[in-house]
């Protein structure tokens, strides 16, 4: 599923004081980076975060739901993306502190990947 540029814009435009977002193609979507770490990905017009499970805990709360998708044996989820909550998207102070939190989880993770080379 193709992201809409425009989308892809108003995403860099939300998380724009986290730094350069720089983008990748991933899996059909595009995928958010802050230096090495990955924070979020888009696929088609939902915006995924990072979240590890504690911050995951948080997004549930919030009304997110984790990436789910079809395979030919039935629906796979992973639980380490879930949406930005809908009331973030349109409000940039709330999307930026998701952000954060998720990129906090990129990093931890971007580290463990460095270390275990």
């Amino acid at each position: 599923m193709a992201v809409d540029p425009g989308f892809l814009d108003h995403a860099k435009d939300l998380f724009a004081g986290l730094g350069e977002v720089r983008t990748a193609r991933m899996f059909g979507g595009i995928s958010l980076y802050i230096d090495d770490a990955m924070f979020a990905i888009l696929f088609g017009d939902a915006l995924y975060m990072k979240a590890d499970p504690n911050l995951r805990a948080d997004y549930a709360d919030a009304g997110a739901l984790p990436f789910t998708y079809d395979t030919k044996t039935g629906p796979r989820t992973i639980n380490g993306l879930m949406s930005l909550p809908d009331a973030a998207l349109d409000d940039p102070d709330a999307a930026l502190d998701w952000a954060r939190r998720s990129l906090d989880c990129a990093r931890v993770a971007a580290a463990k990947r460095a270390g275990a080379k």
